[in-house]
């Protein structure tokens, strides 16, 4: 008997990949060092240190002569500073419609992010989006969060989903490094860094939004439908 192919598994980082909030948070940060009596971040330095890290390591970057709970006390305030300056989301175009021709293939999807559980159950609720995918992994609830790949393994182990069948989308570093530790063929998204840093990283493909015709090709090809069909 033969064997069934493996169900198409898409998982999505969410800030900065499904809605662009690194404004926010860059925005959150300054904030945070202000109040701390420390000077600002500069932009690049967020994009390449900060940007799609864990708390732990973001922490121990900024604040390396407080203690643990002095860490987690202040990481807890940088996101109740970037919570409070949600407002009106738009998300990355052309998600709604990625999500709607996943479904209609029996496709598995699911978010997986370093952002806390409250951080993300915001903003997939401000872009009506939280009864869209099957899972949400956490990686700051994981032994490990990203760049490590257990995130992502964890996000495949829950969709019963295989690397060499799924796609993975991210915008930071961190998180393509990732993706493409755990086997998935990754898309970068040029939200905030240049495509050559994306692809260094372990972007195969990289996009502006999910209306890009390359990425639709590669879609249907891992679907195991004509390319042909790519861009409806």
């Amino acid at each position: 008997m033969t064997a069934k192919a493996p169900k198409l598994t898409l998982l999505f980082d969410l800030d900065g990949t499904l809605v662009d909030t690194d404004p926010l948070h860059f925005r959150a940060f300054g904030m945070l060092m202000e109040e701390n009596g420390r000077p600002p971040l500069e932009l690049s330095f967020y994009k390449t240190r900060i940007m799609g890290y864990g708390f732990v390591e973001i922490m121990a970057l900024l604040f390396p002569e407080r203690s643990a709970r002095e860490q987690h006390v202040l990481a807890d305030r940088k996101e109740k500073l970037f919570r409070d300056l949600v407002g009106t989301l738009e998300p990355t175009p052309g998600i709604y419609e990625l999500l709607d021709w996943a479904r209609e293939r029996g496709a598995r999807c699911g978010v997986v992010t370093n952002a806390p559980r409250e951080n993300a159950a915001l903003l997939l609720a401000s872009l009506d989006l939280e009864r869209r995918f099957d899972t949400v992994v956490i990686g700051e609830e994981l032994p490990h969060a990203k760049p490590h790949p257990l995130p992502y393994l964890t996000g495949l182990e829950r969709l019963d989903g295989v690397a060499g069948a799924a796609l993975a989308f991210e915008d930071s570093l961190s998180g393509v490094r990732a993706a493409a530790a755990a086997g998935i063929d990754t898309v970068g998204v040029r939200s905030s860094l240049p495509e050559q840093a994306l692809r260094d990283a372990g972007a195969r493909h990289v996009i502006d939004d999910f209306r890009d015709r390359g990425l639709w090709s590669e879609l249907y090809r891992h679907a195991g439908e004509s390319s042909l069909k790519a861009g409806e």
